[in-house]
């Protein structure tokens, strides 16, 4: 049987181990590491999100179980107090320099959205992480509770996360949306609480294309109206000039609203747009497609662990989800490179359970059966 490294293993070689250690070296901060690495600690906090631990010290039993194997996966043994220390001393901005690389590598590889456009698109949204106010006090924010917020743009290319930011939960929406920057021609999708006219008309600006809820009541006066297809759900598209005091002084150029009732709840909707060249229904099929990033969200929460966390400090608190952000990118990443009919989910629950086995990651994933048992030569020849 030819020999297999742990399915653990397999998935830490999609890590350029060379352009990680540079980044580590790049982000380091105080004295020299002795024993323990940042590869390690990578390591240990990854085995924490995929293996499901629960705890610093879960975390450390597991690897000390499974010591044999960490050399093979280029990490080292691990001491709680010194996992510990480095998670609260060494910068979490590593992980978000690797969640960079790892988003290019997943560019190359990645199935394109399924609209016939060109333009790159993307879902922006944002999502708390609750936090126990009684262990993380410095992120209080209202009525008790404690939380980050995790600010992300999803690249519709693969559904995956193209730009992340995580803030104190008090930080706004828009505050994090405008420190995101969309390349010119990009399509940006996302719900009316991002709906600030300044931000549109940036964008606009910009050569940035946005579609967005129209504010209920919207202030704005009808220019032309354009023709509407029936039996596609579409009442009415019209260019429209925004009529409010802000809009005047900032000379915006006028928009495109579009009226769009969903034929399966029967729920109407209006959308604001600076797209001219697109159909109004698929003006609303970009809005629904937003939904994808609530799913990510969702996806990301249930499957790796970002209900506890094994540090106290931001910056411990900060290396987890960014280091679960990597994570969602290398499986995505082994999705388009294996061509698997998996989801995540589901690849996530196979590796879960077969973390530390020997065997080869792709035959796992498309369920092959392993090959059987052969006895060495030396058994054979006892027998």
């Amino acid at each position: 049987m030819s020999h297999h490294n742990t399915i653990f293993g397999q998935l830490l070689q999609l890590i350029p181990r060379h352009e990680f250690d540079a980044l580590a070296e790049q982000h380091h901060a105080g004295a020299p590491l002795r024993k323990m690495t940042r590869f390690s600690q990578f390591v240990a906090l990854a085995v924490g999100h995929l293996g499901g631990r629960h705890s610093l010290r879960d975390i450390v039993a597991n690897l000390a179980a499974q010591a044999p194997r960490l050399y093979h996966l280029g990490a080292r043994p691990v001491a709680r107090t010194s996992l510990a220390r480095v998670n609260e001393e060494q910068p979490a901005a590593l992980y978000k320099s690797l969640f960079e690389r790892l988003y290019a590598r997943c560019l190359a590889r990645a199935p394109r959205h399924g609209f016939r456009f060109k333009n790159k698109l993307y879902s922006l949204d944002s999502s708390l992480i609750d936090l126990s106010l009684e262990v993380f006090p410095w992120a209080h924010y209202a009525l008790g509770k404690a939380a980050m917020k995790l600010h992300l743009g999803l690249d519709h290319d693969g559904m995956v996360p193209a730009f992340a930011l995580i803030t104190e939960s008090r930080i706004s929406d828009m505050a994090g949306a405008r420190r995101m920057a969309f390349a010119k021609g990009s399509i940006v999708v996302f719900d009316k609480g991002y709906s600030d006219y300044a931000w549109l008309h940036q964008l606009d600006r910009s050569g940035v294309f946005f579609v967005t809820r129209a504010r209920h009541g919207i202030d704005a006066r009808t220019l032309g109206n354009r023709t509407v297809t029936q039996g596609k759900g579409v009442r009415f598209d019209c260019r429209i000039a925004l009529a409010g005091k802000r809009p005047r002084e900032m000379d915006m150029k006028p928009l495109r609203l579009v009226g769009y009732t969903c034929p399966e709840t029967g729920r109407e909707y209006e959308f604001l747009t600076n797209i001219e060249h697109l159909a109004a229904r698929t003006i609303a099929d970009l809005y629904k497609a937003r939904w994808q990033i609530e799913l990510f969200f969702k996806w990301l929460k249930q499957n790796l662990k970002l209900k506890g966390f094994v540090g106290t400090s931001k910056n411990a608190v900060l290396t987890q989800i960014w280091i679960a952000l990597c994570l969602s990118l290398i499986l995505a990443y082994l999705k388009f490179t294996t061509r698997v009919e998996l989801s995540l989910q589901q690849i996530v629950r196979l590796l879960r359970l077969n973390l530390f086995l020997r065997r080869d990651l792709l035959a796992l994933l498309k369920n092959q059966e392993p090959p059987p048992l052969s006895p060495s030569g030396q058994w054979a020849l006892q027998l």
